[in-house]
């Protein structure tokens, strides 16, 4: 896996410099376009030979790299992948902050088969790794995490998303007076946040997509967190589905380790727009600057990548 490193960030690359072009167009099918075409582009030129086993598009009927794609040049490791060419799709049309490209990489059969539909997702950084319980109520999951950071629970910044169905969790954290950090869109990269200790950031809570909950989990584990789950069927539509993606079970709490299994696991993304940790891609002096993150399992670090690319590279 360690070989495909920088090879798995040019494909993030790729799909957000295809994207510069419509951040704040208002034209999310167009925008979705353009970075899956860059992102499968990108994929098929590499040495591997891969699945897709999270694909985007299937709620809102976006262009998408589809579930069981294969892409690679057909050679080299097998693999299982998790994309989201535009992450943040509505911020990148209208302008907003919070867009990213997004892919993780693992070995073939070590990642989540999850097929688009609600989770619900627990996370926390490596200090708070085997404290927390997803079944547990929400207040003893805040107190084992201030205990285990050394803090009290006035001190704890949790992530959640701004939507109505998660009021009730907002009113227990700011109840017990730990502090709520609320967030529009951008689940995959606020779920990494949480082990990016410069960042103080305690805990990320929620309800969200399946697909960014897979793609999150890749981050966490390659940085020491935790990540748990809970597929949330909306129907016996979706139940089925599950069962035919190889889950059983599909209600069962799920957890990191059936969430991705592998530490030999990559996670990379590229800012389309400014982020907590990412810049957003910029053109410069007929130069496409692009601001990454790169995580690799075997070594627990984040590393930061700054590229710059001719304008030419991309004309044709």
């Amino acid at each position: 896996m360690q070989s495909l490193l920088l090879d798995i960030v040019k494909v993030t690359e790729s799909a957000a410099i295809a994207a510069l072009p419509w951040i704040g167009s208002g034209d999310k099918m167009a925008a979705d376009g353009a970075g899956t075409n860059a992102m499968r582009a990108s994929l098929n030129r590499l040495r591997m030979n891969g699945t897709v086993v999270i694909g985007e598009g299937e709620i809102d009927e976006a262009p998408m790299l589809f579930i069981g794609e294969k892409v690679g040049a057909g050679n080299g490791l097998e693999v299982d992948i998790a994309v989201d060419p535009i992450e943040g799709t509505n911020p990148t049309v209208n302008g907003q902050s919070n867009a990213s490209a997004v892919i993780a990489v693992a070995p073939k059969g070590t990642l989540l088969h999850a097929p688009d539909m609600y989770m619900e997702k627990i996370a926390v950084g490596p200090k708070a790794k085997g404290k927390i319980d997803i079944e547990a109520p929400l207040l003893d999951n805040i107190q084992a995490v201030a205990k285990a950071s050394g803090k009290d629970v006035r001190e704890l910044t949790i992530l959640i998303q701004d939507r109505p169905r998660h009021q009730e969790y907002i009113d227990i954290i700011r109840g017990c007076g730990a502090k709520v950090h609320l967030f529009n869109d951008g689940d995959v990269t606020y779920t990494a946040a949480t082990c990016i200790e410069n960042l103080n950031i305690d805990m990320f809570l929620g309800i969200g997509g399946a697909p960014e909950g897979v793609l999150g989990a890749v981050a966490v584990k390659g940085l020491g967190g935790e990540m748990q789950a809970k597929l949330l069927p909306f129907d016996e539509e979706e139940f089925n589905r599950c069962k035919k993606m190889g889950i059983l079970h599909p209600t069962k709490p799920l957890r990191h380790e059936q969430l991705i299994s592998s530490e030999d696991c990559i996670f990379a993304a590229t800012g389309i727009t400014d982020n907590l940790y990412l810049n957003g891609i910029k053109k410069e002096s007929n130069q496409y600057v692009t601001h990454s993150i790169l995580i690799y399992g075997i070594e627990q670090r984040v590393r930061y990548i700054e590229s710059l690319y001719p304008e030419y590279e991309f004309a044709r």
